[in-house]
């Protein structure tokens, strides 16, 4: 097993490591370092992120919804189904999620020219203005947090996530996961 470079300090995850080597001498609990680093650093981000959303009056949820609409272009709408396929969340969490937008005059539903049954989400103007505004905070608080890692360290990282990610799509579009993508 692998043992942490003296050229880094101690973290979180290298203290739990060391608890299993004392009680599990046995056990090669060498992967939990990783998937344990993974872990923290997305509660710890989600922080960040949430509270560089607070300016804007968003929360995460929020933001990433006005965000999806965004990227779709100009309108800047989608149908529901669409829309709770890319957050990845329930059709009945979406509904509670699009009332709570429209209350505050973020979203709206119009009718869907292909299909007379069915409504589309769409930015209001309001929600656009938003979302361009926060989309900017969001890159330059993201900017800021990642600026603690040299460039070819951050480039590294970057294709070894990628690489995982690629691994963990795969296995879940292979198990039938409902939210492989």
């Amino acid at each position: 097993m692998k043992h942490q470079s003296s050229q880094r300090q101690r973290d979180a995850v290298d203290a739990i490591l060391e608890q299993w080597r004392v009680e599990r001498p046995d056990l090669d609990a060498s992967p939990m370092g990783p998937i344990g680093r993974i872990k923290r650093c997305a509660m710890l981000l989600e922080q960040r992120l949430e509270s560089g959303f607070a300016p804007f009056d968003l929360n995460l949820w929020e933001f990433d919804m006005l965000a999806t609409l965004r990227r779709a272009g100009a309108p800047y709408r989608l149908s529901p189904t669409e829309l709770f396929s890319a957050l990845m969340v329930t059709s009945g969490t979406m509904t509670h999620r699009l009332k709570r937008l429209e209350t505050r005059e973020l979203v709206e539903r119009v009718p869907n020219e292909q299909d007379a049954r069915s409504m589309l989400v769409q930015l209001t103007r309001k929600g656009l203005a938003l979302i361009n505004r926060a989309v900017e905070g969001h890159v330059e608080n993201e900017r800021l947090v990642l600026s603690a890692l040299p460039a070819d360290a951050l480039a590294s990282l970057d294709e070894h996530l990628s690489m995982l990610l690629q691994a963990l799509e795969a296995a879940a579009r292979h198990s039938g996961s409902p939210h492989a993508s």
